[in-house]
């Protein structure tokens, strides 16, 4: 493992009107952190030239955004900055004071080690913290969640909203930044990404903390919108990893598995309306030739879930990788 003191690890920072808690976050940074780069995305409360007015720390830089672009947005802006100026490691913290600090070690510990491209936290694995999170929000990352798993194909990590996020630069340099969504999806579209990458990813447990600060995600405002990019995202994941990229046992099974499944729903659903209004009973050989394709499409179709689930990137493109 690498001495994490002699790496070059970036902290990004996004804010938008986060003027009361920002300097206590910048001043909870420790030594491991070699740059910090605020982004002001065009934040109301200008909040860019109350960090430069008002904090003397030599590793602050800030980048001032003229329009609003959105966390993701400002998030990449801050990965460009890191990048240009040679980070090894990026590493995301909000400005909000509910991510600790010292947890970074934690985080990019995975990365040094050569065992993961991009680590993230994860609030629910300790049961403990969950008491002081809002009910509302457990339920919508539940949910979020599993909407993830889908779409990303990482079945092996949760809480996905989650912006306590650690990457190594050969993936960094790798990202498609015009393509990553600028709000709030940016961290579910982020895990998209790098699994078209087929970069590794892995959760860091860390407690959940909230103070009095209200969230800008409101799952009711964004449901509909976040159901339609997951739905698109897991059908573009789907289709390269295994129509483009590779075509394998998987592939068949996912395309007759529907075939199937889809001519034993139509035929059923037509035999049983041709019985209703004849008054005639169906054969039995209608039954078998409805419900055999049904039963042997859900059976492929859960196979090709198997085979999905084991099919989660395991091999780093982190340089340092074994």
């Amino acid at each position: 493992m690498s001495d994490i003191n002699e790496t070059n690890i970036a902290v990004v920072i996004p804010c938008f009107r986060e003027t009361r808690r920002i300097l206590d976050v910048i001043k909870s940074l420790g030594a491991e952190v070699s740059r910090i780069i605020v982004i002001d995305d065009a934040c109301p409360e200008n909040t860019g030239e109350y960090v430069k007015n008002n904090c003397k720390d030599p590793r602050v830089e800030v980048l001032i955004h003229d329009v609003n672009t959105g966390v993701g947005g400002a998030t990449m802006s801050g990965y460009r900055r890191a990048i240009e100026a040679g980070a090894e490691i990026i590493v995301k913290v909000d400005g909000d004071g509910q991510m600790d600090p010292s947890l970074i070690s934690d985080l990019v510990a995975p990365l040094l080690d050569g065992v993961a491209d991009y680590a993230k936290g994860n609030r629910f694995y300790n049961l403990d913290g969950l008491s002081d999170m809002p009910r509302v929000r457990i339920f919508g990352n539940l949910v979020l969640s599993f909407a993830s798993k889908v779409s990303s194909g990482y079945w092996n990590v949760f809480d996905p909203t989650n912006g306590f996020t650690a990457i190594h630069i050969d993936a960094a340099r790798r990202l498609p930044f015009d393509k990553i969504d600028n709000g709030f999806f940016f961290e579910s579209d982020m895990l998209f990404r790098l699994n078209m990458m087929r970069g590794v990813v892995i959760d860091i447990p860390m407690p959940a903390r909230y103070g009095d600060e209200e969230s800008s995600l409101k799952i009711h405002n964004v449901i509909v919108s976040f159901a339609a990019r997951h739905y698109v995202n897991a059908v573009k994941r789907i289709f390269y990893n295994y129509f483009i990229r590779d075509f394998g046992i998987a592939s068949i099974e996912l395309v007759l598995g529907k075939l199937l499944l889809l001519f034993g729903v139509v035929y059923g659903i037509y035999s049983w309306t041709e019985s209703a209004e004849t008054g005639i009973p169906a054969t039995a050989g209608t039954v078998i030739l409805a419900a055999l394709p049904i039963i042997l499409g859900s059976q492929m179709l859960i196979a090709f879930l198997n085979f999905d689930t084991k099919n989660v990137p395991s091999k780093p493109l982190n340089h340092r990788a074994p």
